[in-house]
């Protein structure tokens, strides 16, 4: 195995194992990670489009629709006219919105806060040093999914 394919597997792993730890550290929330997940994209992108957060999170416009629109049942989202054109709708957070991102964020602080705690301290420093290299990778991979089609 290559060290991308490598990588690409732990990546995936990871993610794996966040989601279910995540979810056996709030059982009693009703939103799925994929709600969770457009709530943070809407807080991180207050005023967007449906189709701006189904591009940024690789969804369907119609899966991130009716996500919102069950998350504004649940007054998480609020919608509103997207300026001059009445035809667009602009998607932010109501503080219950703000709140559960929070507690979401907070929940999976804490799992990787006790999971890193088990680990030997040399690897710990290894895990926090490579967090700009991390944060590199985000911002490289965001780019290649951002780039025009040919």
């Amino acid at each position: 195995m290559t060290g991308e394919a490598a990588l690409a597997e732990v990546i995936a792993r990871l993610r794996r194992a966040m989601r279910r730890a995540a979810r056996s550290a709030d059982p009693g929330n009703p939103l799925s990670v994929a709600q969770l997940e457009l709530l943070s994209g809407i807080g991180e992108n207050p005023g967007a489009r449906p189709s701006r957060l189904a591009h940024l999170l690789k969804l369907a416009p119609n899966s991130v629709t009716t996500m919102a629109n069950g998350l504004r049942a649940r007054e998480l989202v609020t919608r509103t006219g997207g300026g001059e054109d009445r035809r667009t709708v602009a998607l932010a957070l109501t503080p219950a919105g703000e709140e559960a991102v929070r507690q979401w964020q907070a929940h999976n602080a804490e799992i990787l806060r006790a999971a890193i705690g088990r680990l030997h301290p040399a690897w710990q420093h290894l895990l926090t040093a490579s967090l700009p290299a991390l944060g590199e990778l985000v911002a490289a991979i965001d780019d290649l999914v951002d780039e025009p089609e040919d």
